[in-house]
């Protein structure tokens, strides 16, 4: 075999090895031949794009595939092309190495994400032509985290939600909640401070409990699939019957939870913040609240990071 080695690789801008919009992304393709070669074109290719795909089932004789892409750039450079009169250039034995360097746009698009039905991509890719012979490929993928999008609506906003319920099997009253958050955008490893007003007036005991969740929901053809995964969950004391009570609980976002996908037509990562009062043979009342999880300060551009200096006014 004449291409001994095909590969390509970039150098990491920071501990974590990830970019975001805007950064500069440099490498290398590596080509080793045995023996004096001529190639056709060497083409580097910089590309971030989404993509879903699932199977659905209609009785035994029907299978639908429904998927759907979306690309948010593609930049192509030309490393070697046509060099010589016959459309070649030759290179001698040995190893060559090829430098490249490519600018992320600085647009919005989503953060690299992966799911059985969809994905984010952003991925390097060479291509070696020579002539009568099949184009030689080669593609490494790359993280990117986007900065944060200080413009979606209510990111800064308190959140508010309530919720009544009346008892009526096996016990009589009424249960209410009112919840509140300070502001719907928290960073990854952020604390999230939750206040729940709760009033029992019952003559049951109910047993409030806190949930993190995610909800993916992935759009194609006219379709959707959404699927939802609890995060975290945390109880606290009973509160009994005929009493008040008012619970602040501190939650911490985890690090390494993927940052909420909003900007996307054709995938959306969302969360939420439900608050539930279990009462025993009853349908339990809820409240939930939007949450927005943004990039940690580490991956987030400099502009933003006054919106998260800030005090926080305190209840």
């Amino acid at each position: 075999m004449t291409i001994k080695n095909f590969a390509i690789e970039y150098d990491a801008i920071n501990s974590k090895n990830t970019f975001t919009n805007g950064d500069t992304v440099n490498g290398r393709i590596i080509v080793e031949v045995s023996k004096e070669t001529c190639i056709q074109s060497l083409l580097f290719i910089g590309k971030g794009k989404a993509k879903v795909c699932w199977h659905e089932h209609y009785g035994q004789n029907v299978h639908v595939v429904l998927w759907s892409n979306e690309k948010y750039y593609e930049i192509k450079h030309h490393i070697l092309r046509e060099a010589r009169q016959d459309g070649t250039e030759v290179i001698g034995r040995g190893r060559h190495v090829f430098p490249f360097s490519f600018k992320i746009p600085d647009r919005k698009m989503p953060s690299s994400f992966k799911s059985q039905i969809g994905k984010v991509v952003h991925q390097l890719r060479a291509e070696l032509k020579q002539s009568m012979k099949v184009t030689k490929k080669v593609k490494t993928k790359f993280t990117v985290v986007s900065k944060p999008d200080m413009d979606t609506p209510g990111l800064m906003d308190p959140q508010y939600g309530c919720k009544d319920k009346s008892v009526t099997f096996f016990g009589s009253g009424n249960i209410s909640m009112e919840v509140h958050t300070k502001r719907m955008g928290y960073q990854q490893g952020e604390a999230l401070k939750v206040k729940a007003e709760i009033s029992n007036q019952s003559t049951r005991s109910v047993k409030p409990k806190f949930i993190l969740y995610e909800k993916k929901s992935f759009f194609a053809q006219g379709r959707r699939r959404v699927s939802t995964n609890d995060i975290l969950k945390e109880k606290i004391e009973p509160v009994e019957s005929s009493s008040k009570q008012t619970v602040t609980k501190v939650i911490t976002i985890p690090r390494e939870l993927p940052p909420s996908i909003l900007n996307c037509s054709i995938i959306k990562l969302e969360y939420r913040l439900k608050v539930v009062l279990d009462v025993s043979m009853t349908k339990n009342p809820e409240v939930k609240l939007p949450i927005v999880v943004l990039p940690s300060s580490e991956a987030a551009s400099k502009e933003h990071e006054e919106y998260w200096s800030k005090p926080l006014n305190t209840w």
